[in-house]
């Protein structure tokens, strides 16, 4: 079972969570998964999906990402509905094509939660060049910190949508639903008031008072914290 080809590992780069206990599947993966672009986080990390291999427990994953239940060899269509009843995105019995696993079922999971996106976003005078990382208002070069910058970027990509802080909390830092924290509030203010500068004193990054924050692109007008 050799791995894909590098190239096109590459092209489908994403943050993968192993959470199967069996060694001999988990050591394999591990070998293989990163020389395809995958990689290999731990459970307080980022994750974009969960190779689980046990059903029974993947309700602590399904709140922060899909997951694809590697089953056991004596599994038959019993185990696959149960899997899919607990709300797991893809069922793989074991024992499983590597190429099968990594090109059909963990490719077009990923294709449906991460559509393709663009390598320029842009929201009235705000432009975030993902290739390099570069934001710029009314091209003014903004310098922003990781996390600045993933915030910036998520409500970039849905201007005018108001997003909760759970969301937010969620995608940007990978916190749990119900997480307490001013973390979000802290960085979206330096967001503000980097943009603000910028951009000759317009309000961009809008604080929605009891739901979350919007970009406002050229409209302005945001709350301040």
């Amino acid at each position: 079972m050799p791995p894909l080809a590098r190239g096109y590992g590459r092209r489908m780069a994403a943050a993968l969570l192993l959470a199967d206990a069996e060694p001999e599947t988990r050591g394999f993966l591990e070998r293989h998964l990163p020389g395809d672009g995958f990689e290999l986080v731990s459970a307080h990390a980022r994750f974009d999906l969960v190779l689980a291999g046990d059903v029974e427990r993947v309700d602590r994953w399904l709140e922060r990402a899909p997951v694809i239940v590697l089953g056991r060899e004596q599994a038959d269509s019993v185990d696959r509905i149960h899997a899919f009843r607990r709300g797991c995105d893809d069922y793989v019995s074991r024992p499983f094509d590597y190429q099968e696993l990594v090109v059909e079922r963990i490719r077009a999971v990923l294709r449906r939660v991460r559509p393709e996106v663009a390598d320029v976003v842009e929201s009235g005078s705000v432009r975030v060049d993902t290739r390099t990382r570069v934001v710029t208002v009314d091209g003014v070069a903004v310098p922003l910190a990781q996390k600045e910058y993933e915030l910036l970027l998520r409500l970039a990509r849905d201007p005018e949508r108001v997003f909760t802080k759970a969301e937010l909390l969620q995608e940007v830092w990978g916190y749990r639903a119900g997480a307490r924290t001013r973390t979000l509030d802290s960085h979206a203010s330096r967001l503000r008031r980097k943009l603000r500068a910028a951009g000759g004193g317009e309000e961009l990054v809008e604080n929605v008072w009891g739901v979350g924050y919007r970009l406002l692109g050229t409209l302005g007008g945001g709350a301040s914290l």
